[in-house]
């Protein structure tokens, strides 16, 4: 479908549009020409969000957010892990672009501090990250801005990790504690019902 194809099933009752899930990294362009015949449409009154890892070319991030900061849009990064040794493990790709985007998207977080421009999301995989690798993804967060929403997300075992537990609600409680500890204020656990163990205290 060509952008403008996607840009005309925009109507009245549309108030956000998000790109997501593949990751509409890999497809920038595309999301960056339909958002523009989108904005010129509705004279900016839709909304424009993206969720990615990040890893675009950093030149196309900056107008993403550009975009998504003229339309009161956000974009939430998934931040699968800091060190690069355990996101390659969990990808098959280096982080570097994904934490250098972030960095300087945070930036532009002055901007507009609401809604928030930028958001941030860690699948907690068991084994893989564990309380020093959210440890240093949060130090991460809140060196860039310590107002980055920030969730933790429980994980459930499916597709190519079938053989690993659901993350406990112990170490999602002490990760959301650690998170605070290194200063991040807007700290939150996603997927509280699929967390094993006692319950996570609502």
């Amino acid at each position: 479908m060509s952008s403008a194809q996607l840009s005309a099933a925009v109507d009245n009752h549309t108030r956000c549009v998000c790109y997501f899930g593949g990751d509409p990294a890999s497809q920038l362009p595309h999301s960056i020409a339909t958002s523009l015949e989108i904005m010129k449409r509705t004279k900016k009154e839709v909304r424009l969000c993206w969720e990615t890892n990040g890893s675009a070319n950093p030149r196309m991030m900056h107008k993403v957010a550009e975009i998504a900061l003229e339309t009161g849009g956000t974009i939430k990064f998934d931040l699968k892990a800091f060190t690069p040794e355990v996101h390659y493990a969990l990808t098959g790709c280096s982080n570097e672009n994904t934490l250098t985007n972030f960095r300087e998207l945070s930036r532009m977080m002055e901007k507009r501090p609401e809604p928030p421009l930028l958001s941030a999301a860690t699948l907690l995989v068991p084994g893989y990250i564990n309380l020093d690798e959210i440890r240093l993804i949060a130090r991460f967060i809140a060196d860039c801005n310590p107002q980055i929403p920030y969730t933790l997300l429980a994980f459930y075992p499916a597709y190519l990790f079938p053989d690993l537990p659901v993350t406990s609600a112990e170490h999602a409680q002490k990760g959301e504690d650690i998170c605070k500890g290194e200063g991040v204020t807007s700290i939150n656990i996603g997927n509280i019902h699929l967390l094993s163990g006692d319950a996570y205290p609502i």
